[in-house]
């Protein structure tokens, strides 16, 4: 789909691509050059989402009853499409979000795979049959869809997040309403883009673009949306949360503070590595990256040395350049957020790398921020509690692995947590110890398979339903048990 010379992307609403109903008009910019408007989109208003979730409603019944083996093939062939195009949209997705090139590629493959492994995965789905003492009767259960299903979505992963929401509510037999970030819509575009291309039927997929003050209430409130699957910011997903009718589930993924723990055993050059791995990578704008390093006292000095050697020698620049290995901070929001957490960090604790807003040439048309390092970080300070969605990392020093477990558990948030040692004992434990819901040896915070179930604990996520992997699939389907006598 291509927008007119002067007119704007449309959304998605029962299966017609639609102006928005007041004419609003959104524009995307590159953070890496506020210049370049990478495309504008029409801004959906409160009644353009109602129109959606009355599209969604309406589609619900003859979606459901369509034979799972057709709504594997539309997903098969959404893949195949993104695969297809997946050079031009990932640099999209560079030139939108600030990712590296690379990386926006990998970004939309990674959309196909999920949506081919649900396409497999959806069609194992069954219930189970019961003994019982009555051989005149069969007892078995079977799952079913719940109906129209909400999916509000971030723009650090514009593509991959709603791709492991969309594909197993899809292929489960719901209608969906799809709300991606204003701040990467066009990326979010192109994966609904891609079902129109595979012949989904019209009103099972609505896209809609806007400000969540407009639409968020009638996609999320209205009582014939049966499940809300949300990514975003704890305080964002909290208040969804609470405002969602008892009849509708809620999923959601929400912050994190990561640690990753270095022992004293480990080899410090791959500790470091993977910190700046973790911490740094997507400019620190992933919710499993490494945001605090707990490092044995023995061995604080030569870990930090280390560490602020690799953050001062990243490049960074815009994601589209050879050699960039920190890209810009997706908006000025973001950048201000940062750079407010960078004061207050110098104002708690020793800045060792980085810490300034990069300025001058190519750096004043986005938003640049250096790699930052805090060491001699107490536990307790705001820079080592709070989220700050940015490449900033805080060093704490720690005596020993409990005192270690104990400040990892010391914070409201339980998504990830990684450990890097080569002893035996503490690999074992250390699953058991950590309360977090992704937890890694001698690998990154970051990451997760498309096959393995993901989500947090704590103020992380709220604790009821997995996304990824064949876990996504319960979220979306409800039980019914039948009794057969004759």
């Amino acid at each position: 789909m291509k927008a007119d010379a002067d007119k704007p992307y449309r959304n998605l609403v029962n299966g017609a691509w639609i102006d928005a109903s007041d004419g609003a008009v959104i524009e995307n910019r590159n953070p890496a050059d506020t210049s370049d408007i990478v495309s504008r989109h029409a801004a959906a208003t409160a009644d353009d989402a109602k129109a959606a979730v009355d599209a969604a409603a309406a589609a619900f019944p003859a979606w459901r009853d369509t034979p799972i083996g057709k709504r594997a093939a539309i997903l098969e062939r959404a893949a195949a499409y993104l695969d297809a195009n997946a050079d031009q949209f990932g640099h999209e997705l560079a030139r939108e979000e600030g990712k590296l090139l690379a990386l926006g590629v990998g970004e939309v493959k990674r959309a196909a795979q999920t949506l081919r492994f649900y396409a497999i995965e959806g069609q194992t789905l069954t219930g189970e049959t019961y003994p019982q003492d009555d051989p005149a009767m069969l007892v078995y259960s079977h799952r079913e869809p719940l109906g129209v299903a909400t999916a509000i979505t971030p723009w650090n992963f514009p593509i991959s997040i709603p791709a492991r929401k969309i594909a197993p509510a899809l292929i489960t037999g719901n209608a969906v309403v799809f709300k991606p970030s204003s701040e990467a819509p066009l990326i979010a575009l192109r994966l609904v883009e891609a079902f129109v291309e595979a012949g989904i039927p019209a009103g099972v997929l609505n896209l809609v673009i806007g400000p969540s003050s407009a639409t968020g209430p009638a996609i999320t409130a209205d009582p014939r949306v049966r499940s809300v699957s949300f990514t975003g910011s704890t305080g964002a997903g909290e208040k969804i949360h609470r405002s969602l009718p008892i009849t509708t589930r809620s999923q959601m993924e929400l912050g994190g503070k990561n640690p990753l723990i270095v022992l004293a055993d480990a080899d410090l050059d791959t500790a470091a590595q993977l910190a700046v791995a973790g911490g740094f990578s997507l400019t620190g704008q992933a919710c499993t990256g490494t945001s605090r390093v707990l490092v044995e006292s023995s061995v604080k000095d030569a870990f930090i040395e280390k560490l602020a050697a690799k953050a001062a020698a990243l490049k960074v620049g815009n994601g589209l350049d050879d050699g960039t290995k920190v890209g810009p901070l997706a908006s000025a929001a973001q950048l201000k957020n940062v750079l407010d957490y960078i004061a207050i960090g110098k104002g708690e604790a020793t800045l060792v790398a980085g810490g300034n807003q990069l300025t001058g040439g190519a750096y004043d048309k986005g938003y640049f921020v250096e790699p930052t390092v805090f060491a001699d970080v107490s536990a307790d300070a705001r820079i080592a509690q709070e989220e700050i969605f940015g490449p900033v990392i805080s060093v704490i020093e720690v005596a020993d692995y409990d005192e270690a477990i104990a400040v990892a558990n010391g914070v409201q948030y339980g998504l990830s947590a990684a450990l890097v040692t080569n002893d035996f004992r503490y690999i074992q434990r250390f699953p058991h110890d950590v309360e977090a819901g992704t937890v890694k040896v001698n690998r990154t915070t970051t990451g997760n398979l498309v096959n393995a179930p993901f989500g947090g604990v704590k103020m992380s996520s709220t604790a009821t339903f997995r996304e990824s992997g064949r876990a996504g699939l319960d979220f979306f389907t409800q039980i019914k048990t039948v009794y057969l006598g004759r």
